[in-house]
């Protein structure tokens, strides 16, 4: 227990240094100069608004709001701030105005009080109101907002057959909102930070407190700490400024736009980044394994899940090493290949000009090329871009004796079976491509040395100082439960020991079973 309320109070002491960053200077006394300030600060902002005013009983008080046009709920600044200010009868002193305006007269059900002008800048710009008071060295910032939103929908990239059809939007609070709507414990925790020197982003930290790896929520809160960058706008900065192998093209972060993924990874003891204005919310540790994962594993038979998880895990290894191994057998190594098949090849490349492997890779190129145009097209236009122009141009190289019919059916196998591991499209394209040369230039010599590299890199991943693919010692079934196969959930009753110190996930099950 005192172990862990050190590394509390490390953590928490981490939070204030991020957010006490850029903390410059303390407002006036004067309520001339307090606005001056203001005014000095947001020159040539036209969207800035002041409004003086004061109190109709006793002229002593004071009052100037300022705000920022189009982001605030102009009812509750006229009837819930300035009506009550003005008409209000309670006699008070300077040195209690602050809390007893606060507590007596203000109508609002969000305020805090600060002295701070950096607080002041990024709540006038998240769209609060600031009440300035004459005489006071205290602002009051109100909860006034009310700014446009996209509303809660299926996202495109994570369309789901079976299970939830909510997605994050561009507003922190709204996801939020969509996570503590499924994980109703006051176990979870959520932790602002403010990140970027110019934009002040909002980011917020999320996990349970009781699942959570301490040390690596210490470490998550260090990197971020060593941040200093004007503008952060998406969780990935934060992903890229904070990660390890930052060579490598392998992602050491999960990403989802899904609330129900995000809240199956904080109970296994995972740590969520959200920011706001962007619906990607990130979580870390990563394992390896997460690119073969998919939500839809959970919401139907384990039977299924379990054939679909082996046909994605098949997927990676053809999309990666087929182009290379057919290079290295059809350049090198013919006595490998059946007569009848070696025949049928060679005939077809009789006519072609180039070498096999040059062929290849330019086809592969071209398909990349046909996938990009049709992903940044209008979705229905993008497709038949994508179809029409992958069957036109292959047909036409064919017939025109520029590409072999075999390279054909090769390299569209190769990108429909990238297609199903999506989460690792980036790194399928490097790893195919430093395959193909060492198999074009050494055979299959080469392509068992590309494959020897890559599992020596998979294996040496990490995220957030957590190996992506833990070897254990000795097989337990418990270990491998969710990897290869999607056990049943009776099955899955302990969390994996690399996520989490709490493993029970089921009481009932997890303390009268063995670990076998």
């Amino acid at each position: 227990m005192v172990k862990n309320n050190n590394k509390n109070s490390i953590i928490n002491n981490k939070i204030e240094s991020i957010n006490n960053k850029y903390i410059k200077k303390d407002i006036f006394k004067s309520l001339e100069d307090n606005i001056s300030y203001m005014k000095e600060l947001f020159n040539n902002d036209d969207t800035f608004i002041t409004r003086y005013f004061e109190n109709n009983n006793n002229k002593n008080l004071q009052y100037c709001l300022i705000y920022c046009n189009g982001m605030v709920n102009s009812i509750i600044i006229n009837e819930n701030i300035i009506k009550p200010l003005m008409v209000s009868k309670y006699n008070t002193s300077n040195e209690d105005i602050v809390s007893d305006l606060t507590e007596h007269v203000l109508m609002i059900d969000e305020v805090k009080i600060t002295s701070k002008v950096k607080d002041i800048i990024e709540n006038v710009t998240y769209g609060d109101t600031v009440l300035f008071i004459n005489g006071t060295d205290k602002a009051i910032i109100l909860n006034t907002k009310q700014f446009e939103s996209r509303s809660v929908i299926e996202p495109d990239a994570e369309k789901s057959l079976i299970g939830p059809r909510e997605g994050f939007t561009e507003s922190i609070l709204t996801n939020i909102s969509l996570i503590r709507r499924r994980l109703r414990t006051n176990e979870l925790k959520l932790k602002y930070l403010t990140i970027g020197e110019k934009t002040n982003t909002k980011v917020c930290i999320c996990y349970v407190d009781s699942t959570v790896n301490k040390g690596v929520l210490e470490e998550l809160y260090k990197r971020i700490s060593k941040i200093e960058i004007d503008g952060i706008l998406d969780t990935n900065y934060i992903a890229e400024l904070t990660r390890e192998n930052r060579k490598s093209p392998f992602r050491t972060t999960g990403y989802t736009e899904k609330p129900d993924v995000i809240v199956s990874k904080i109970l296994e003891g995972r740590i969520a980044i959200l920011v706001d204005g962007s619906p990607m919310v990130h979580t870390i540790p990563y394992l390896f394994i997460e690119n073969f994962q998919n939500s839809e594993d959970y919401y139907v038979s384990y039977f299924y899940s379990s054939f679909t998880r082996i046909i994605r895990f098949l997927s990676f290894l053809l999309t990666t090493a087929l182009p290379a191994f057919y290079i290295a057998l059809v350049a090198y190594h013919h006595e490998m290949l059946p007569s009848p098949f070696l025949i049928i090849i060679t005939s077809e490349r009789q006519s072609v000009p180039l070498p096999a492997a040059l062929e290849v890779a330019i086809m592969l190129v071209v398909f990349d090329i046909l996938r990009e145009t049709g992903t940044r097209m209008p979705q229905v236009v993008g497709q038949s871009i994508s179809v029409l122009g992958a069957i036109v141009i292959g047909q036409a190289a064919v017939e025109a004796g520029l590409v072999a019919a075999p390279t054909i059916i090769l390299v569209a196998f190769t990108g429909i079976t990238g297609i199903l591991v999506q989460k690792l499209n980036s790194p399928i394209i490097y790893v195919r491509v430093i395959l193909l040369l060492l198999a074009s230039m050494l055979g299959l010599f080469g392509f068992v040395i590309g494959l020897s590299l890559l599992i020596i890199h998979i294996l040496n991943l990490k995220s957030c100082g957590v190996p992506q693919v833990n070897m254990h010692g000795e097989f337990k079934y418990q270990n491998g439960k969710d990897i290869i196969i999607r056990s049943p959930w009776w099955y899955m009753f302990k969390r994996p020991k690399v996520l989490s110190n709490n493993i029970n996930r089921m009481k009932s099950l997890g303390d009268n079973s063995n670990d076998s």
